[in-house]
């Protein structure tokens, strides 16, 4: 599970690079008109604004694709380890059949009848489990209520700090805390409801860097109970966690 980490980590720091690269604009604006080169085009306030709304866009990837790369892990460990569906937990078992039987896809007779006669042939001749995924519904939505509605959702304690707690939901703009204000931004930049130069406004380098300190604060513990989740194999059932 160490990979989970390093990935997050290394998506981090190229946040924290971007974000090194925007101070040091911020501080050419503070001594004059910003430009490339003696004679070369000028930096506008409104291209500065541009470069800070990206930022947002950063920080919900990061947020998105750890999510993804934690619950991915889970159910290739699953197939991995050739498990049945006996093995897993009661929440992972029903997710098992979720994925199985298809039975919150909206489908015809034929098809809900396909997917049944399949989770019916598996079960009777006790295969081990060789496909699986998580369904996690669609993009877009990730912040820290749906995390932590997710998690539930697996059976998995999503123990975090009251400093990281405090952090996501103290608000940071607009009355919102950092995950939400992070999840409402990218999906207003997605669907053309805000553009990038209205989104970067009022905002400074600093403010984005506590941005990213508040969201690495808490998305750290989120990887650390996946972490502690699969150690503990808490995917299976009691009597099966021992080995």
């Amino acid at each position: 599970m160490e990979d989970l980490s390093l990935a997050f980590e290394e998506r981090l720091q190229e946040i924290e690079t971007y974000l090194n690269l925007l101070e040091a604009l911020e501080q050419q604006v503070q001594e004059g008109t910003p430009q490339f080169g003696s004679n070369g085009a000028i930096i506008t306030p409104q291209q500065q604004r541009i470069l800070y709304s990206s930022v947002y866009l950063q920080l919900y990837n990061l947020i998105e694709s750890t999510v993804t790369q934690c619950i991915d892990t889970i159910s290739k460990l699953v197939v991995f380890r050739g498990l049945h569906p006996y093995d897993l937990s009661v929440e992972l078992r029903q997710e098992w059949v979720r994925f199985v039987a298809r039975t919150h896809d909206d489908l015809n007779y034929e098809k809900r009848l396909q997917f049944a006669l399949t989770l019916f042939e598996n079960v009777v001749n006790a295969l081990p489990i060789s496909e699986f995924t998580l369904e996690k519904g669609g993009g877009g939505n990730w912040d820290d209520e749906e995390i932590y509605r997710f998690t539930k959702r697996l059976g998995l304690s999503l123990n975090i700090s009251i400093e990281a707690k405090k952090a996501v939901k103290q608000p940071f703009k607009d009355d919102m805390g950092s995950l939400a204000l992070i999840r409402e931004y990218r999906n207003k930049l997605a669907h053309g409801n805000l553009s990038f130069a209205e989104c970067g406004e009022n905002i400074t380098v600093h403010d984005l860097y506590q941005l990213k300190e508040r969201v690495a604060l808490y998305m750290r513990e989120v990887v650390g109970c996946f972490n502690s989740f699969v150690e503990a194999h808490e995917f299976l059932i009691p009597e099966r966690r021992s080995t």
